[in-house]
């Protein structure tokens, strides 16, 4: 009897509070700041989705043989109707993926399945964006990741 031994596809490792706060500290000061001078309002801190969405995602992503997600930073139009307080902030898009050899080596391809309407990209999207939809700060609530002072330079400074 053959059996086969699935190799794991694992790249990214559990993190520290304090490497959650860096990189969004780090995020804040060189790209979040210029973003949301260019805009003329805040731009996106982070996209939340609930956990049922997610199993939801990689259920179907399984269902069609993927093994993975790739997350794309992407910007809403400017004239989003679908949510107008979303145009043209940063969200997060989700695309299942499915590791292919190739002769370079192994890639990580992007899921495209059939559906009802043709072939289309196996993708999630719209999740809640923050801002404008963000839980209001209750004190003593120990949420205190990616709180930072940020220079604007001469618009002054933010906390954020």
């Amino acid at each position: 009897m053959l059996t086969s031994e699935k190799k794991s596809l694992k790249v990214g490792k559990f993190v520290s509070a304090d490497h959650v706060d860096a990189v969004i500290k780090q995020y804040k000061q060189e790209r979040w700041v210029h973003n949301s001078k260019r805009l003329g309002k805040e731009d996106s801190l982070s996209v939340w989705y609930s956990v049922e969405e997610l199993e939801e995602f990689i259920s179907k992503i399984k269902e069609h043989g993927g093994d993975g997600i790739r997350m794309y930073f992407g910007v809403y139009a400017e004239h989003h109707t679908e949510q107008p307080l979303y145009a043209g902030r940063q969200t997060i898009v989700m695309v299942a993926t499915k590791q292919k050899e190739t002769p370079e080596g192994n890639a990580n391809k992007d899921l495209y399945i059939t559906t009802e309407k043709g072939t289309d990209i196996l993708a999630y999207n719209a999740g809640l964006v923050c801002p404008p939809f963000c839980k209001p700060k209750i004190t003593g609530d120990n949420d205190d990741i990616g709180i930072t002072i940020v220079d604007k330079g001469e618009d002054g400074m933010a906390v954020i």
